[in-house]
């Protein structure tokens, strides 16, 4: 996602734990494509109903000393995104203070993972491009979980990807978290690197499974100038249905929130 900057310092971090809950039974192995074909065509939906909506997105990146403290080198960004219903997408900036970012230059594929691998949707069109693969039924909160591992067949130049494992609610049959990163073709000889990152979505109109929240506390491993700790926290807050009044907030602009709980609650991780 990123690449060094010349004025680079080094500092040392580990990765995002990721943990596992108590198993639940598995469905039989029969079951697994229908679940998966399932699962997309509720994504499919999902995708065409958030096309409706308009929210605000806000960005919180800071570069972290090596106890894992804030520096000064920070870059923020509040937009609100509106989305027409033939889903051209218009982002309106309202905030975003001088990018103080030192050890750090942000590429364009940094867009594009915002946009699309963050908030990640897995349609029926999309299927056909991932490898999809069952790890387990299990309970996240008060939600019970089929997850899966999820990893591009084949990476076409001039496209992002996620790669990681995704919770599916085992009744609404929807995505209700993201753990792992975007990945792409990259140029010769090109030092980007790529935050993991954890994302967690909320029902916000009592049918839908919204993106919420996303969390990365990482290092970002460059060739030259060594690890790079950092920490970025991303809100969408404020969905709000086109021509609708009814709204859902979680938070002032210029300070990251945890969000509201949802209605069955996936639970963020606490802000350190």
């Amino acid at each position: 996602m990123f690449r060094l900057t010349a004025a680079a310092l080094v500092c040392g971090a580990t990765l995002i734990p990721i943990s596992f809950g108590a198993s639940l039974p598995d469905p039989p192995a029969s079951q697994i494509p229908d679940i998966i074909a399932r699962f997309a065509a509720k994504e499919t939906e999902f995708a065409k109903a958030r096309g409706n909506y308009t929210y605000r997105q806000s960005v919180k990146l800071t570069e972290l000393d090596d106890n894992g403290s804030p520096t000064s080198g920070k870059w923020e960004i509040v937009s609100d995104i509106i989305f027409s219903p033939e889903g051209k997408r218009t982002e309106h900036v309202v905030y975003a203070p001088v990018n103080s970012l030192q050890r750090l230059v942000l590429t364009p594929n940094d867009e594009q993972d915002l946009r699309d691998v963050q908030p990640f949707v897995l349609t029926t069109d999309e299927i056909p491009q991932y490898n999809i693969r069952y790890l387990g039924h299990e309970p996240v909160d008060e939600i019970t979980c089929y997850v899966f591992a999820v990893k591009p067949k084949k990476l076409e130049p001039g496209k992002r990807y996620f790669e990681g494992q995704a919770w599916v609610d085992d009744k609404d049959l929807q995505i209700v978290k993201t753990y792992g990163r975007g990945i792409g073709l990259l140029k010769r000889n090109s030092d980007e690197q790529f935050q993991k990152f954890e994302t967690y979505r909320q029902q916000i109109d009592g049918k839908y499974w919204f993106p919420t929240y996303t969390i990365a506390n990482d290092t970002l491993n460059f060739k030259e100038g060594g690890p790079v700790k950092i920490k970025e926290i991303v809100k969408y807050e404020d969905y709000k249905q086109f021509r609708s009044e009814s709204n859902i907030k979680f938070g002032e602009v210029e300070e990251p929130a945890k969000p509201a709980q949802p209605a069955k609650p996936v639970t963020p991780p606490k802000k350190p």
